[in-house]
């Protein structure tokens, strides 16, 4: 995995992300994109492993293919990890931890597989030296990851330590926060460039206004964290990182020409925001305040809306209907000129906002099957659609 020399890699991302991570991975100089289910492989130098660490909005982490194979016993699993020549990565007094993710495998229990993959690893080092590595699941110097869905396995070392959605900058949050890959990914998924307006009119604790704000300076995720798994590793190059670190801070923008807003009828959550969006150092571009969503004014077009508002699974709602009528009527009134989306799990409300849709993406919250609606804001737009329940199927 040193220097200029390719290897394949793995990003994890959520379902419904992996075409917009891919694109992301191949504007970042990735080689052989390739997506898969909730992940996208790839191949790059060293150097686009420590870029897409720092730069990624869309990845929770980057794995390091070790190997790919078959198992049809557990013998396979310990054999071929203690193939693998682990001095590469560790020395006899070093620390690990292993992850497993078993998926309809001959292994009943991914802790079972895990323990065979520490096995093999420190059985290896005890032949060799009388000592081994031992195991540390809080800060270990390698990682590793292994993944089985039916017979086949994929080995793999994880780069990123903790997980890159964990930014860093909020540390406060409402009720039901999103996760920052997941609204820097319905953002992608939006189309917005960061180059005109955008507006969240239910912004709770900033999460997408921050995301954006972040995007429009073009500031690399990565800068506010500390440390990155491959750090720690035998061959991690400080240099070629401190100077994709010193590319990135060149990057940033002092500020930017149009307007970001977030606003929520509680007071509570904007200050939340607020303090967030210092953290993450783009306060300063961003209009942040107290109105409810009907009574918010937003810029002159064009822009992008999105809102994620309650839907009675995850934070409680009197009224479901009542409330996405408001919000379709707010649309009508006020977004014309707009690309309006809307983020939900409420089926209900989705059928009272009384506006066509123009695409729905099946997207996940944690474990609750949301949409992300898209509504184009023309004049003539109020029509009431005929049907907008949300399709047992999703053809996009």
């Amino acid at each position: 995995m040193t220097g200029a020399k390719s290897f394949t890699m793995i990003a994890k991302t959520l379902s419904g992300l992996e075409d917009v991570l891919a694109a992301e991975l191949e504007e970042l100089g990735a080689s052989e994109v390739r997506p898969m289910s909730r992940s996208v492989s790839f191949k790059g130098a060293q150097s686009i492993l420590y870029r897409a660490n720092l730069w990624s909005r869309l990845a929770m982490r980057f794995l390091v293919c070790l190997r790919t194979f078959r198992i049809t016993k557990n013998d396979d699993l310990y054999r071929t990890v203690k193939d693998i020549d682990w001095r590469v990565f560790l020395n006899p007094d070093d620390t690990l931890a292993v992850d497993s993710f078993i998926f309809n495998s001959i292994f009943n229990h991914s802790r079972y597989a895990s323990q065979l993959v520490k096995d093999a690893v420190v059985d290896q080092f005890r032949e060799r030296y009388g000592r081994r590595p031992s195991v540390d699941f809080d800060n270990p110097r390698v990682r590793i990851n292994l993944y089985i869905s039916g017979r086949e396995a994929i080995l793999a070392l994880d780069s990123s330590g903790e997980a890159l959605s964990r930014r860093g900058y909020r540390t406060e949050a409402g009720e039901a926060p999103l996760s920052e890959v997941l609204a820097a990914g319905i953002i992608a998924l939006t189309g917005w460039d960061g180059k005109s307006s955008f507006i969240d009119g239910m912004c709770g604790s900033g999460t997408f206004v921050i995301e954006a704000a972040m995007k429009a300076r073009r500031m690399a995720p990565g800068l506010l964290l500390n440390t990155f798994g491959f750090m720690k590793w035998k061959d991690y190059d400080a240099a070629l990182f401190e100077k994709i670190r010193r590319e990135a801070k060149a990057m940033i923008l002092p500020k930017i020409p149009f307007e970001i807003v977030g606003s929520d009828v509680e007071q509570e959550r904007v200050a939340e925001a607020r303090s967030n969006a210092r953290r993450a150092g783009v306060e300063k571009n961003i209009r942040l305040e107290c109105i409810p969503f009907k009574d918010q004014t937003p810029p002159p077009p064009p822009g992008v809306l999105v809102i994620n508002p309650p839907y009675d699974k995850r934070m409680p709602v009197e009224d479901v209907a009542s409330l996405y009528r408001m919000i379709g009527d707010a649309l009508k009134q006020r977004y014309n000129g707009y690309a309006a989306f809307i983020f939900t799990g409420s089926a209900e409300g989705v059928k009272n906002v009384g506006l066509r849709t123009s695409k729905r993406i099946m997207l996940y919250n944690g474990p609750l099957e949301c949409r992300l609606l898209s509504y184009e804001m023309y004049e003539g737009s109020r029509k009431k659609s005929k049907d907008l329940s949300f399709p047992a199927t999703e053809e996009e």
